[in-house]
């Protein structure tokens, strides 16, 4: 898979004891609980343990990406990232290996490098293993013309699903258009034409040459026996030999941009944008952290300029946003607009760059830095604070020239001053370094400074490393002790809290609370109302403005989401730290009871959510679902278990007043059907008492009564939609089942669909994903009703539409097989092994163990019905999960919907 950028994150310590010592490496450098090893061959190793949450992450860096790859030659790196999972003649199947395992697996290519890393529940001899095969694949893959060749239609199937997002094609053909030269021009996953005919040899060779212990590093986070992992690592990756080659040094540039570019992309469907892209510096050198404090300043909502400007005082763009990268040579940056329905996308474009490079008349101000600064560092703190990330977010300074970096850069943007800011935002913020949708020569052009490489050791000279922090006690996170350590309680109003103290890396805290609201009379009409009422919250309150509160939620490190899942439903879930903990909830009592309702906030919201609708429109994943969702109606429009079609859903968001969204927050919202956790380092009796003065006496007007979402018993069919100019499309599959998640079959059903189409190994992937190519993603899942017999069965598959009939077939026949022959002891032990696996991880996540908790205190349950289904899935036998299999799969009860360019 192609790479999906994410904001840099670690969460270091030095909090796991050292076992016996066997190995002789010494640490090169250290910084903030990070320590640096080199074996004799030339391979980097990062070390990170962190013992305060039983996971371990793990991941290979190559300095290798599509930057390296010369001509005729695109597309190589990531072709090779397909091809490490084919295996060697020690690993034939690595994704069968992970599925039984547990891993959370994958690998990604982007410009500088290309990553193969895992996430699992911590153990040695999972993590021994994986050391080993990540050894074997660095040197031994097979990389043969075989393995290409059924590989060859997922790529193209990849390749597909980028073309069919307008706002990719337009990011890359605005790439193509900024370099002349240099290969940050050339999207990742190649040229169709160099992927179709690529050489096999040219192919082993480029593997060859990169992908070599000296031009890789690898990194362990989480928990683990550092001295013990230091052995394995030399027991694996020590006997590789240094190879004899040396690399040749990459030299292209591109000279200075010396005028504005133009790029126009005509498809069919999709929303309308426009975004102007800039030439920078590479991630190493300085002016970086300007750049990144300056999208904020441009892009962020509330205050950005941007979106200021269009959003809110033009109404000229639906929102707008950044996307830029720090690279190892000169990167780019850009600001992006949806424009608004019945906006003009040439006023979009004047207002666009006259914001964008309206620095010299309107400087950047004091008040503008900081709140940049506190919002970016506000992130990277709290990303700091997840082990998991470690193993990922390392890669990308790796890839700039040295993993110290990724420190450097947050003190960089901790030092800014006004004056840096605005020189670099007068240098590059200019016409002549533009790319835009239109070319306009100037007589006189004003050029940014013409592009240059950075020397990283010099630039290291300077820096101090600041103090580890300090370690953490190991939690259990057993279903037993999550409820021991769980104190449940319930407010006199009804609200249901379940506080679960423990120790956190970096005092982190996670909460979510849930209201229920109405009932199926009182809601009835009222979908789009509600969803737009939740989504007002977050606008302002009665005695702060939308910008107020986020620079209070900034300032008390908040990152608060809110969603409304149902009509009858609104979810709030925050994080933050112990010192906050209080302030959280203070700020989340008064965005509930006092929103600011305005006129100005519902139109923004509006806008946005008629956008989405359009994309979902012009999209074969979403017009599937909106297919099968519609089928299965069985309730009359204005009911919210009514599913809307697309043109519904637009009436009713046009439809919506603020007078309705007033009288429905004044009649809805309250927390006596309310359910409330948290997780981490904080004082629950502290919490218990602010809670009870934030909340305790809050009750909504409206009465409550559950709505009950009952199985729909309708006959199957299948469906074939068009939808033209998309070069991938979708198969989706739904069977309602009648039961919910008490019913004895349960355990036995998750074990028949993991081995059918739910993991790396089952039926469906192994058939149509890997045998035949056909497929970039396949699959199935089950979903059982925690209150309702309403339960549902799902399939999916991502192909190329001029292979829907051989999906199609693939899919009924491994089906029939299934059926019929039943599956092996072999698939039952590796399922019940992957499926365990997967339920411990997801214990050792303090977000999703809040959202545990929240579920419970509704549903009253504990922690004690996971044991049990552990237990169940544990003693499930063969012909229990065949006959389960048997008994609810029918496939001709299926709403069946195949959406894409069908000739």
């Amino acid at each position: 898979m192609t790479r999906t950028l994410h904001p840099l994150s670690l969460a270091l310590g030095l909090a796991f004891a050292f076992g016996a010592q066997a190995h002789s490496l010494k640490p090169v450098h250290s910084v903030e609980g990070i320590s640096e090893y080199r074996l004799p061959n030339g391979m980097q190793v990062l070390l990170a343990p962190d013992a305060s949450k039983p996971t371990t992450t793990v991941n290979v860096t190559y300095r290798v990406g599509s930057r390296h790859e010369n001509y005729g030659e695109t597309g190589m790196a990531h072709l090779l990232e397909h091809l490490i999972f084919k295996g060697s003649p020690k690993h034939q199947d690595p994704w069968a290996e992970f599925t039984k395992r547990g891993l959370a697996a994958n690998g990604s290519t982007w410009f500088d490098r290309t990553n193969y890393f895992a996430a699992f529940a911590a153990n040695e001899d999972n993590l021994k293993w994986y050391l080993t095969w990540q050894a074997d694949a660095m040197v031994n893959s097979y990389i043969a013309r075989r393995h290409l060749d059924t590989e060859m239609t997922v790529v193209r199937n990849e390749m597909e699903m980028g073309e069919n997002d307008p706002g990719g094609v337009t990011t890359q053909r605005t790439l193509a258009s900024m370099y002349q030269w240099h290969n940050y021009g050339k999207d990742t996953i190649g040229a169709r034409a160099d992927v179709e005919n690529v050489d096999i040899g040219r192919l082993q060779a480029f593997y060859r040459t990169y992908y070599q212990p000296d031009n890789a590093t690898l990194i362990v986070a989480g928990k683990f026996d550092a001295n013990k992992v230091l052995d394995w690592v030399e027991q694996s990756f020590g006997k590789l030999p240094k190879p004899k080659r040396q690399l040749t040094k990459l030299y292209t540039i591109d000279p200075v941009q010396d005028g504005e570019h133009a790029v126009t992309v005509r498809r069919q469907g999709g929303t309308p944008m426009s975004l102007a892209a800039y030439h920078v510096t590479p991630g190493a050198h300085p002016d970086q952290a300007a750049i990144e404090v300056l999208n904020l300043i441009l892009t962020e909502a509330p205050g950005g300029r941007l979106h200021k400007r269009l959003v809110e005082e033009t109404k000229l763009a639906a929102s707008v946003g950044n996307f830029g990268l720090a690279l190892a040579d000169p990167g780019f940056t850009m600001m992006i607009a949806e424009l608004a329905p019945k906006a003009s996308q040439d006023e979009l474009n004047r207002e666009l760059l006259a914001v964008t490079e309206g620095f010299a008349e309107r400087p950047v101000t004091e008040e503008e830095l900081k709140r940049a600064q506190t919002r970016w560092l506000n992130r990277w703190e709290k990303l700091f604070t997840s082990p998991e990330q470690v193993g990922i977010t390392l890669s990308e300074t790796i890839a700039q020239g040295d993993w110290r970096l990724f420190f450097l850069l947050r003190d960089r943007v901790k030092a800014l001053t006004v004056a840096d800011v605005q020189r670099v935002a007068t240098e590059r913020f200019l016409p002549a370094n533009r790319t835009l949708s239109q070319y306009i020569p100037t007589e006189k052009p004003v050029r940014a400074p013409a592009p240059a490489f950075v020397d990283v050791a010099a630039e290291l000279k300077t820096f101090k490393p600041q103090a580890a922090a300090g370690a953490v006690a190991a939690f259990d996170a057993s279903p037993a002790n999550l409820d021991r350590s769980t104190q449940r309680s319930q407010l006199p109003n009804g609200l249901k809290l379940a506080l679960l103290p423990k120790p956190t890396r970096g005092e982190a805290v996670r909460g979510v609370l849930a209201l229920q609201l109405g009932d199926a009379k009182s809601l009835f009409g009222q979908q789009s109302v509600a969803e737009l009422t939740a989504a007002m919250l977050k606008m302002g309150t009665a005695g702060k403005t939308r910008e107020q509160l986020r620079d209070a939620l900034d300032a008390a490190k908040i990152e608060l989401q809110i969603s409304s899942p149902s009509a009858d439903r609104v979810v709030l879930s925050w994080s933050t730290k112990k010192e906050f903990a209080l302030q959280a909830l203070s700020l989340i009592g008064e965005i509930l009871k006092q929103p600011r309702l305005e006129a100005a906030g519902l139109e923004e919201l509006r806008a946005q959510s008629l956008t989405g609708i359009q994309a979902q429109k012009d999209n074969p994943e979403g017009i599937a679902q909106k297919a099968v969702g519609v089928a299965l109606n069985t309730e009359p429009r204005g009911d919210v278990r009514h599913v809307r079609s697309f043109e519904e859903e637009e009436a009713d968001v046009k439809a919506v007043t603020l007078d309705q969204l007033k009288a429905f927050h004044a009649a809805f919202y309250g927390a006596s059907q309310a359910q409330l956790a948290m997780v981490g380092d904080f004082d629950a009796a502290a919490v218990k008492s602010a809670v009870s003065a934030e909340l305790g006496s809050w009750k909504a007007q409206a009465a409550y009564s559950r709505i009950p979402r009952l199985h729909v018993d309708k006959p199957g069919q299948v469906q074939l939609l068009r939808t033209p100019d998309k070069q991938n499309a979708m198969m989706l599959g739904v069977q309602s089942l009648p039961l919910d998640d008490s019913s004895p079959d349960l355990a036995a059903l998750q074990l028949a669909n993991h081995i059918l189409g739910g993991g790396g190994s089952s039926r469906l992937w192994t058939r149509i994903r890997e045998k035949e190519g056909l497929s970039y993603g396949t699959g199935t899942g089950v979903n059982l009703g925690a209150e309702d017999p309403s339960g549902a069965w799902y399939v999916y598959a991502i192909f190329a539409p001029q292979n829907r009939e051989k999906v199609e077939t693939a899919f009924r026949e491994e089906v029939a097989r299934a059926l019929k022959d039943g599956f092996n002891a072999k698939e039952l032990d590796e399922a019940k092994q992957a499926l365990l696996n997967q339920r411990r991880l997801s214990l050792a996540q303090d977000g999703a163990v809040a959202g545990m908790l929240s579920s419970q205190q509704r549903l009253n349950r504990s922690f004690a019905r996971e044991q049990k289904l552990d237990e169940a899935l544990q003693q499930q036998t063969l012909d229990q999960v065949n006959a389960a299999l048997r008994k609810h799969f029918k496939l001709d009860a299926f709403q069946l919907v195949f959406a894409g360019d069908f000739k």
